[in-house]
């Protein structure tokens, strides 16, 4: 073996049941076909670490540590030092010093760190170990867009950690052999920022796993017949799900209980807030909280939403959805970096009266939402293969002249 592989990411990147880990257990399980790996990796809860010893069958070693820093205290030490909240967040000691008896003690060819807040963790690396930023979103302009619109502290805050975020994000990424995000428009959106070049900053495409999601297989099903079925799956402690769902029960579920009296919205996802919670007060809203499987759900919507106002990157929600072959009725903001079309793979809406009336159109029209289903799992498999959109990861990462040398 000519060398092995160092992976740092913030959450345990199994099992694949949330965003972030979905990406980071395809990345981990791609890598670990051509090299050993190593593993970095944070676990938020109890629940996190009893994982640990499931995904040490695919890593050569690996380091899990507990996140136990609270925003809080993560913010203050982010003033004193002047740095990103979310990079202090996600520091540990610990990590640090694995991290470096790792790399001194192992024949790392290459590192692979995932998500901006663990890139801190990278120390200056010899010129024969290579370094990939897989930064999946452009972070720091997500913060920027809620303070543009917000005001009071919170605005205050959140303009500061977008300046400070895009500061570190560029310093990352100068130093970087190669840093990737999960679509070509936040690829390019980050190249415009910082006047990198396509050569430096790429596009790694999600993927999606078609034969889990796939109608056709056997999962649990959800006996639901009273009516229309409106489904929104995520995780309900994220800002940006919150928000869309806020949006929809309050604005667009009464639109479409005018036509429909008896339409649900099943907001199907984790650790709902309590404003989540709360939106069970207005008729037809479900909150399911945390499910074992989210595939029933999806199988019994007549129509799958994705109405977010911020989004970045790729939504493995809308891919899931599509997968299952499923009609969606997504934002710009959500579609944006998939690589199908309004009308012909989902419909686009971008607003509470949009998203009612294309919603409406579908349930009068069960024939075309069908088709609309049919045509969604079609072009996930065409296009979302995660052994297609990460077939050049180990070239990538190592190099191609590395890579050759792998088997």
């Amino acid at each position: 073996m000519t060398g092995e592989i160092l992976f740092l990411c913030h959450r345990i990147p199994f099992p694949p049941d949330r965003g972030d880990k979905i990406r980071s257990f395809h990345l981990l399980e791609r890598l670990a076909q051509v090299a050993p790996v190593h593993v970095g990796c944070f676990a938020d809860d109890a629940r996190d670490m009893e994982f640990a010893p499931d995904m040490a069958a695919i890593t050569a070693s690996q380091c899990v540590l507990p996140r136990d820093r609270s925003k809080v205290i993560a913010g203050l030490t982010g003033l004193a030092k002047q740095q990103a909240m979310l990079v202090s967040l996600f520091d540990h000691p610990d990590m640090h010093r694995w991290v470096a008896k790792t790399l001194a003690e192992r024949p790392i060819r290459a590192v692979l760190a995932y998500s901006v807040q663990m890139a801190h963790f990278v120390p200056l690396l010899p010129d024969d170990v290579r370094f990939m930023m897989d930064f999946v979103d452009f972070d720091s302009a997500k913060y920027a867009a809620y303070g543009a619109e917000g005001s009071g502290p919170m605005g205050w805050i959140n303009r500061r950690e977008g300046q400070i975020l895009f500061d570190f994000e560029r310093k990352v990424a100068a130093r970087a052999d190669l840093s990737s995000f999960v679509s070509e428009a936040e690829a390019q959106m980050f190249r415009d920022a910082t006047g990198l070049g396509g050569t430096q900053v790429i596009a790694v495409e999600n993927g999606v796993a078609l034969d889990y999601f796939d109608p056709a297989a056997g999962y649990p099903k959800i006996d639901y017949d009273d009516g229309p079925l409106l489904v929104f799956t995520g995780q309900m402690d994220y800002r940006p799900n919150v928000e869309a769902v806020e949006s929809f029960a309050r604005h667009t579920l009464p639109a479409i209980r005018a036509v429909h009296a008896d339409a649900c919205f099943a907001i199907v996802g984790r650790n709902p807030s309590k404003a989540v919670e709360a939106l069970t007060a207005i008729e037809g809203v479900v909150v399911t909280g945390g499910v074992p499987d989210v595939r029933g759900w999806l199988a019994a919507a007549d129509v799958v939403v994705a109405p977010l106002r911020i989004a970045r990157g790729i939504q493995n929600k809308v891919l899931e959805a599509m997968a299952m072959g499923r009609p969606v009725v997504a934002s710009s903001q959500a579609a944006e970096g998939i690589d199908a079309r309004d009308e012909a793979h989902f419909l686009i809406a971008d607003d509470p009266a949009g998203e009612a009336e294309r919603i409406i159109a579908l349930l009068a029209d069960p024939v075309r939402a069908a088709a609309l289903g049919r045509a969604a799992r079609g072009r996930m498999e065409e296009r979302y293969r995660w052994a297609t959109t990460l077939a050049r990861l180990p070239e990538l990462l190592l190099g191609e002249a590395g890579a050759s040398e792998l088997p």
